[in-house]
């Protein structure tokens, strides 16, 4: 028993160091963010703000327009959290409870593109939008990741545990596929949904190299170009304002994820069971 005690108690110490070990860079944004940058720069460094200011806040909400970056951002998040909880489920239940005809195929495409890096799209992707008359738009900024491939394959993992008996049952009382599909699955797919909504969500907000090159006026910028091209000067970097600007970037993913965190732990949970 006092070997299980030890055990447990050495457990949850090195656990802790490693969640604090985690935060302590959080923890030098957010404080850093309230620091000048004469304090920032000093060596050695002080961790606790001397002269707590609030002017790199200031700067973002004045003169930086930060609500129409941050709208901006919004906007493109949640169009793209949207489309994907549509399409992939929609893919993933034809996959995980429909035959046709290259059902295999399409599915071994599906995984496929799981191992190809974005880059290598990235110029093909550039060229099409620009040739369809999309660029500084949203439609250059949400259209392209409408579907995700891990979006596709989560959701298919997920509805393959959905009993079959169920459908069937909805078949012989006349109700058609997407009938099935928008009353009886949908409802059943809450731990997924959130799983990907967190994720596409997490992935839109943070993506930084397509909207700097997609976003071609200031209007369309969205928080992380806004954050990288007015915080960082030609010759010197504002880290006041760049850490402030990093904080104001996290805090509302950090908000999404603990409202939702039970459900994200359940489908990254169940959706690898079959």
């Amino acid at each position: 028993m006092s070997f299980r005690i030890k055990g447990r108690t050495v457990t949850y110490t090195v656990l802790t160091a490693g969640l604090l070990a985690w935060l302590l860079p959080f923890a030098w944004m957010a404080l850093g963010s309230v620091k000048n940058q004469g304090e920032i720069l000093r060596r050695p460094p002080t961790w606790w703000p001397e002269n707590p200011t609030g002017e790199n806040y200031s700067q973002w909400f004045g003169h930086l327009h930060f609500s129409t970056f941050f709208m901006n951002s919004l906007i493109v998040a949640v169009l793209t959290v949207l489309g994907n909880l549509v399409f992939c489920s929609m893919v993933g239940y034809a996959l995980a409870k429909m035959e046709f005809p290259g059902k295999k195929l399409l599915f071994a495409t599906v995984m496929v593109t799981l191992m190809v890096p974005g880059v290598v799209t990235f110029v093909p992707l550039f060229v099409m939008v620009s040739k369809m008359g999309l660029l500084n738009s949203y439609a250059a900024l949400v259209l392209p990741f409408l579907t995700a491939p891990i979006g596709v394959f989560l959701m298919r993992q997920f509805m393959l545990g959905i009993p079959e008996a169920l459908l069937e049952a909805a078949r012989i009382d006349g109700a058609g596929e997407l009938r099935i599909f928008a009353r009886i699955v949908m409802p059943l797919c809450g731990p997924p949904l959130a799983t990907l909504g967190i994720l596409t969500f997490l992935s839109s907000w943070n993506n930084f190299l397509w909207p700097l090159v997609a976003a071609q006026s200031e209007d369309r910028y969205t928080l992380p170009v806004a954050l990288s091209l007015y915080s960082t000067g030609q010759n010197a970097t504002n880290y006041g304002l760049l850490l402030a600007g990093s904080v104001l970037i996290i805090v509302p993913i950090l908000l999404l994820f603990v409202a939702l965190q039970r459900y994200f732990i359940q489908g990254v949970a169940t959706t690898g069971l079959k």
